[in-house]
């Protein structure tokens, strides 16, 4: 599996994910994983997770699988990238050492041999991971069957805006096929694009970056806001579905929507919390 993710990667057809995040390990504190695990209660609808399996479908960084131990659960974490695996194994050895309820493994989530030998789980999450997979509607299906009768699955899925999501595949597909050194070229531009008209605002309205600075608090993820413009730039396999694509997908497969959370139309993910049965 490693040989393969490298020769993509070398050929512009995939974004170095576990790179990006193994820079953003550099900035993770406190303030940031608790702000992961507001979301996962807020989202789950829960204080705690004791007594739950929790399943983190490509663990990136590792901050929610950590967010999910800390909150009590038994996870097990997996990733196609194997320095995403690389940064969630050194979280664990950070926060948990030798911790036999947290497990991390290389694994995809179009790999159906890998996952039928994961079993079935209570807590699904899998947060902008299965648009990059290459085959998201099969990603889709494969997930579906990991959750367990009465369990909930947390996807994030990238919105569809039409055009303008046209026009960003184009951009990460540029990105990944230049050569590192360049790589500025496209990024540098879609930083501005992204960024310029909320730094504009903060000027006007005299809070000049208070966006930016307050980016790991405010995007009620603990994350960092270059290292999300980098990921997103670069994100690459790149799909996108509407809320409504989401919904009838699950729900044709014996889920029900217990929470939305959607970004109106614009730019970003769509969370979806379901719950399998009735």
């Amino acid at each position: 599996m490693g040989n393969i993710h490298s020769e993509e990667i070398k050929t512009g057809e995939r974004f170095s994910f576990g790179e990006n995040w193994s820079y953003f390990l550099q900035v993770l504190d406190d303030e940031r994983i608790l702000e992961a695990e507001k979301s996962l209660q807020d989202m789950l609808k829960v204080d705690t997770l004791h007594g739950k399996r929790f399943l983190d479908v490509g663990s990136g960084s590792g901050l929610f699988s950590l967010a999910a131990r800390r909150l009590g659960a038994t996870v097990h974490s997996f990733d196609y990238d194997p320095q995403s695996v690389a940064c969630t194994q050194q979280l664990r050895s950070r926060y948990f050492p030798d911790d036999d309820e947290w497990v991390i493994e290389s694994g995809s989530a179009l790999d159906k041999e890998y996952l039928d030998s994961l079993g079935q789980w209570d807590i699904v999450y899998s947060w902008g991971v299965l648009h990059h997979t290459g085959n998201m509607q099969q990603a889709f299906e494969n997930v579906a069957e990991l959750v367990a009768d009465g369990g909930k699955l947390f996807i994030a899925i990238y919105n569809d805006q039409g055009r303008p999501s046209r026009g960003w595949l184009k951009v990460k597909k540029a990105y990944n096929k230049l050569p590192p050194q360049l790589r500025w070229l496209v990024l540098w531009p879609a930083f501005i694009r992204l960024w310029g008209p909320t730094t504009l605002r903060d000027l006007v309205t005299g809070r000049p970056f208070y966006t930016w600075k307050h980016y790991a608090t405010e995007s009620t993820r603990g994350m960092s806001p270059w290292r999300d413009v980098v990921d997103w730039v670069g994100g690459y396999p790149f799909e996108v579905a509407s809320p409504e694509e989401v919904f009838y997908f699950f729900r044709q497969r014996g889920f029900q929507l217990a929470e939305l959370r959607t970004v109106s139309g614009g730019l970003g993910c769509n969370e979806f919390v379901f719950i399998r049965g009735n």
